[in-house]
Order: structure tokens, then sequence, then C-alpha cells
């Protein structure tokens, strides 16, 4: 077996066994806490430009499928586990994790301590680092590239170039504009099953084009990246919040329109990545376990008053987790209430979204 090794920032180094792909990557290292769901952590754009660590122990034991790709080909720029199985066991299993990471060009690191690593994280906050396997060795001039790295141009990167349309999976009721900031497939999925018929749209669509475009409803998905570098799209943003059509915004969605209604946003110190994170709906007092995938977030304080409301807080650290706005047929969430797998909870949302979408088609007649 090939030696691999991940090199931190602050001069850690991990050794380990090298799998799926050989080469080099330099990325900001981040950990997940889920137990399950690794191919879709591996297909969730909103890690561009990260290495992804798992704090389970075993990864890879189901193997994976094609059925269960969030996306069209694997984001994250490297894979780290303690235990990476060699033989999955499932009866939708088409392929290995080691393969799957060998097509996709990722390198993987296993037999580590990722007990150790995720602690360094927590305490120092996300880092970078180089993840490479033997003979891969970097100079010092990668290391130096390594410490000055920054994760941008997210968006532009993991977009879609061309508008593609999703019929129902029911009877038709709504058509829904999904601006693709990275978006996952069973955001689509939840609203096609919900009677809408979806046109994902690139993230820098002009807001006329849906505007007039007939479209009932706009859904901002999630996405990778810092929020505040979409100038752009924030300004878009500004125009659809004021047509007063109805919006529903999941993750980097929330953040930008945040930042539209001029809330201001915040780099995490390690982020919220997993399946069990505890929010609170302020309205309902109630509060929901849910899947998470973020490393910046809004900073609840800066929220106008007298625009919109927070509406869900982290039970943990008391960050923003969602907001309302006060005029407005718009509301977004940090956590992701489509994730598969994970809780489903907050499925609920899509109702809520499609209720909004009846009120003002109704009112319209």
């Amino acid at each position: 077996m090939k030696k691999a090794y991940l090199l931190l920032a602050d001069g850690t180094l991990f050794e380990g066994v090298s799998v799926g792909a050989e080469g080099a990557s330099i990325a900001e290292i981040v950990f997940n806490t889920g137990m399950a769901g690794y191919q879709e952590v591996l297909t969730d754009p909103s890690y561009y430009g990260q290495s992804v660590c798992m704090t389970y122990p075993l990864i890879g034991n189901y193997g994976l499928n094609a059925d269960d790709f969030e996306s069209r080909k694997c984001w994250v720029s490297g894979f780290i586990m303690r235990e990476a199985c060699d033989y999955p066991s499932n009866w939708r299993c088409d392929r290995s994790l080691d393969a799957y990471l060998k097509k996709e060009g990722v390198v993987g690191l296993a037999g580590i301590d990722t007990r150790r690593l995720t602690r360094i994280l927590r305490n120092s906050g996300v880092m970078n680092g180089i993840l490479y396997s033997e003979s891969h060795e970097p100079d010092e001039a990668m290391i130096e590239q390594m410490k000055a790295y920054k994760v941008t141009g997210a968006v532009k990167a993991v977009t879609i170039c061309e508008p593609e349309v999703y019929p129902a999976t029911t009877e038709q009721k709504h058509r829904v504009a999904l601006l693709d900031f990275g978006v996952k497939r069973n955001i689509q999925r939840e609203l096609c099953a919900r009677g809408c018929e979806v046109t994902v749209m690139p993230a820098y669509t002009d807001p006329q084009t849906i505007l007039n475009g007939g479209y009932d409803g706009v859904m901002l998905s999630n996405g990778p990246g810092d929020p505040s570098e979409n100038t752009e799209i924030i300004e878009n943003l500004k125009v659809l919040i004021g047509s007063g059509m109805p919006i529903f915004g999941i993750c980097l969605g929330h953040q930008l329109l945040a930042l539209a209604i001029g809330a201001e946003t915040r780099k995490m110190k390690f982020g919220h990545r997993g399946v069990n994170h505890p929010v609170k709906d302020l309205a309902k007092d109630r509060t929901y376990i849910t899947s998470q995938n973020h490393g910046y977030a809004v900073v609840g304080d800066t929220v106008n008053p007298e625009i919109a409301r927070v509406s869900h807080i982290n039970i943990n650290d008391n960050s923003c987790e969602g907001i309302e706005h006060i005029n407005a047929p718009i509301f977004t969430v940090q956590y992701h209430p489509e994730v598969k797998p994970g809780p489903q909870d907050t499925a609920y949302l899509f109702d809520q979204f499609v209720s909004l979408m009846d009120e003002k088609k109704g009112g319209a007649q």
C-alpha cells in the first residue's frame, strides 16, 4: 500500500495510506460528523475548494451508486477517513469508494487519527492543508501556496451554463425558477414531487428573465464559498425581492438573501457540517434536528427588524439559522430540509413554499 500524507498550515503532519487518485491537492480542511452520507458529501458542490475529514470511523462500507449522486461530479478536493472499506456490501452498490475517487481524480487519505485532526480544527479553526500521496511531496513553493490559499470564485465554478427543465412528478401546479449556486438534486426532486415544474437556472441569470418568464416562485440553492463575494448576485436578488414573488432560500441562498436586505455574514471558526444539528423554530417554539454544511453564517443582530426577523437559531451556538421577510412572501433557512440521508423533520418547508405560491396565484386571479 502506498502512503499518503496531510500537511496542515500549522506544520502538523499526518501519515496514512493512499486511497483513490495519486497526486497532491491544496484545500481548506474541514470535518463532517455524519455517520452516513459520504456519497452525498462527495457530490455536494458546497464542498468546492475543501478537503473533507469524515469523523465516523468506517467509510465506504455500503459503496456508491449512480442514483444517489447530488450533482454531476465529485466536488471535494480531497477525502480523509480513519478506515476505508475495501469490500462494500449493499444491494444498490455499483462501485467502490476507491474506484470512484480514482475516476474523479480525487486524492484520498485513510489510516490517520481523525479524532485528533478534528480536535485541531475545532480548537484552532478551519485551516488550509496539502493532501498528497507518496512521491508527490510538496516543495517550499507549494507550501507557501497552501498557506495563502483562499476559496474564491466558487459559485462561478459550480453553477450550470444553460437552464435545465425538470417536469413535475405529480399534477403540475406551479413553475419554479431554481437559481443554481451549487444546487443539490434533492432540492429539485422535493419541488417536483409537490407539483412544481422546476427550471434550474445559472447563478447569474438576469432577474428580468425570471420575472418575465411566467414563474410562480424562486428557489435559491445552497452553494460554496464566501457569500459576500457574490456582489452581482446580491444586486439581482434585490430586484427579485422587490417584485413580491415568493422566494425560498437554502444555505448559501439564505446568506445571499440576507446580504441583499442589508444584513452581514461572518466566517465561522469551524462551521457546521453534519446531520445532527439542533435548530429552534422561534415561531413554533419547537426544535428540529437538521443537516448542515456551511462555513459562513448570517449575523442575526444585523438583520433589520423593519425588514425581516430571525426565524430560527442554532441551539448549540445561537447562530442565525433562518430569516423571514415581514412584508413579502420570502423566507430562508441555513440548514438543508431536502437532505437524504439525514433527518427529514423540516421537509415541511417545501410545503410552506408551495403554499406561498398558492396564495400569490390565488390573489392574482
